[in-house]
């Protein structure tokens, strides 16, 4: 069976990739690590400090999680070569569908993990923190800020990674004005650091009973969801706290009480706010956690040696200077203008098939074309 051959030789063709993946993910350092961090948590005092003890277990957790992912790649193509020489030896040719399928995987459990190795950031390994902002024109704008609310948490799902809820604000007639979002997983903020930007929709409005074409845009801010241990020291007399009462039919979403809270960072002008915890306590925790995580993320971006050169109008958005289209009319497609990638089935996006804007991405940026 000729196809069968074609998929054996791509099949064999990935080995030597498997033999520079494994020490490009230095999976001996790992496990050799695994072993110090397992020997800490088998001190008797190791409970003590109940914070430290939960980021070391955590850190096991993801070595491991890495480790794992490899030894499953690898007897993903074990078990797809051993399955090509079933098929051959039976000739049985109504196999041919699920060797294609198990190939299918293994190629793209391998591309992902080869990503995996260009995530070199410092906060890349860290859970996202997600922001949208409607932009201007209104219902429309605000309608769009909720399809791209689905689209990531879509994306999220398809990835195993858990989403919560941390500010929701309904828009007037419809969609979202604005909302923020804590994905967390294993290397996500590594993944949807390069979703950071404006992002313009251009369709028939379904608000506009003429059926005449509109071009809305919305931001999505991502940051790294930061330790209180980062070393940054936020002076009390720079952040502005106002306290409100949820409003809106977000549902589930909010906290009804008077325990919403909105912090500014006055130096800057950074606003957080979040609605969803149980007091005002831990909702003031949570905006001063994600005030914190913008000042890194900006300080990151702009290559910046310290928090404090940070400028207020580095903040403001440029509505012009969109990272990503998506035309529903009068064609189908997505494009992404820093990389070029694009995808027509406009569908597939919407429903989180982001992964190859956001590998086109991280290529771009490790060969420098970014």
């Amino acid at each position: 069976m000729i196809q069968l051959d074609e998929v054996k030789q791509q099949i064999n063709a990935l080995l030597p990739e498997l033999n520079e993946l494994s020490q490009a993910l230095n999976l001996e350092s790992k496990k050799l690590k695994i072993d110090e961090l397992e020997q800490k948590t088998a001190e008797p005092n190791f409970w003590d400090d109940s914070e430290n003890s939960k980021k070391i277990l955590q850190q096991i957790s993801e070595l491991k999680g890495s480790i794992e992912d490899y030894n499953n790649l690898k007897q993903g193509i074990d078990d797809t070569l051993t399955m090509i020489e079933l098929t051959q030896e039976e000739q049985d040719e109504s196999l041919l569908q699920e060797v294609k399928d198990m190939s299918e995987k293994v190629i793209s459990q391998l591309e992902r993990l080869k990503l995996t190795t260009l995530l070199t950031g410092e906060y890349d390994s860290n859970n996202a923190i997600l922001t949208f902002h409607a932009g201007a024109g209104g219902t429309e704008a605000q309608d769009w800020v909720e399809m791209l609310y689905r689209m990531y948490n879509k994306w999220a799902e398809k990835h195993g990674f858990k989403v919560e809820v941390l500010d929701y604000l309904d828009g007037e007639e419809a969609g979202i004005k604005s909302a923020s979002v804590l994905i967390s997983g294993y290397n996500a903020y590594g993944f949807l650091k390069s979703e950071n930007g404006v992002h313009r929709l251009v369709r028939v409005s379904p608000f506009d009973s003429s059926g005449r074409r509109h071009t809305s845009f919305a931001s999505v801010e991502v940051m790294p969801e930061i330790n209180d241990d980062t070393g940054i020291d936020i002076h009390p007399d720079d952040i502005k706290m106002d306290v409100f009462r949820a409003s809106g039919a977000g549902g589930q979403h909010v906290n009804k009480t008077s325990s919403a809270v909105r912090l500014t960072h006055i130096p800057t002008g950074i606003v957080a706010s979040c609605q969803t915890q149980r007091s005002q306590v831990q909702n003031r925790e949570y905006a001063l956690r994600m005030i914190k995580s913008k000042l890194i993320e900006i300080k990151e971006r702009e290559h910046l040696d310290k928090i404090s050169d940070i400028k207020g109008e580095q903040l403001q958005i440029a509505w012009g200077a969109q990272i990503r289209s998506y035309v529903f009319m009068p064609y189908t497609l997505a494009k992404d203008h820093r990389t070029g990638f694009e995808n027509g089935n406009i569908n597939a996006v919407m429903d989180g098939e982001l992964d190859g804007f956001i590998n086109a991405y991280l290529k771009g940026k490790s060969r420098g074309d970014i």
